[in-house]
């Protein structure tokens, strides 16, 4: 497995892959780890895409992905690829799409453990009032996202 920390707007991104694909992505406080100086051949593309995505170049990832994670983990995290970009569905949507609605807190608690910030993106569910709850990126990360991801605000007629 490669490694490889990038500046972002957020804090640092950790990157994780090899050949069968990227496996985690997270984010840390500025200072918690040095950005890296030598970017491996295998994460190139993940590190290009992100830093598009930073830019509002890019609204979709084409990136192998390999994440690490429970059979019911796994479902979970595909139904989040399925949300598209400037959209947020609830968590109540997202079970009910995974057909039942008594696993809410079990959808809930396989979102907190997504290893891949951002490409998969669990940051677009929210409550059903539409709080921003739980987001193991903090919240503050996660209303950023959300207003990155939207389309632009209306200019103000005077």
């Amino acid at each position: 497995m490669e490694t490889v920390y990038i500046s972002s707007p957020l804090g640092i991104t950790k990157i994780i892959g090899d050949e069968n694909g990227i496996s985690v992505i997270s984010v840390s406080d500025v200072g918690t780890n040095e950005v890296s100086k030598e970017i491996p051949k295998v994460l190139q593309d993940a590190v290009l895409q992100l830093n598009e995505y930073f830019e509002g170049k890019r609204t979709n990832f084409d990136l192998k992905l390999n994440p690490q994670g429970t059979e019911f983990q796994q479902k979970v995290w595909k139904s989040l690829l399925e949300i598209p970009y400037g959209k947020t569905v609830s968590y109540m949507d997202q079970t009910k799409k995974l057909g039942d609605v008594k696993a809410i807190r079990a959808v809930a608690s396989a979102n907190g453990k997504n290893p891949l910030w951002i490409v998969v993106p669990c940051h677009r569910v929210i409550g059903t009032n539409g709080s921003l709850t739980g987001y193991a990126g903090g919240l503050s990360r996660k209303k950023w996202l959300l207003e990155h991801e939207s389309p632009s605000a209306q200019q103000s007629l005077f």
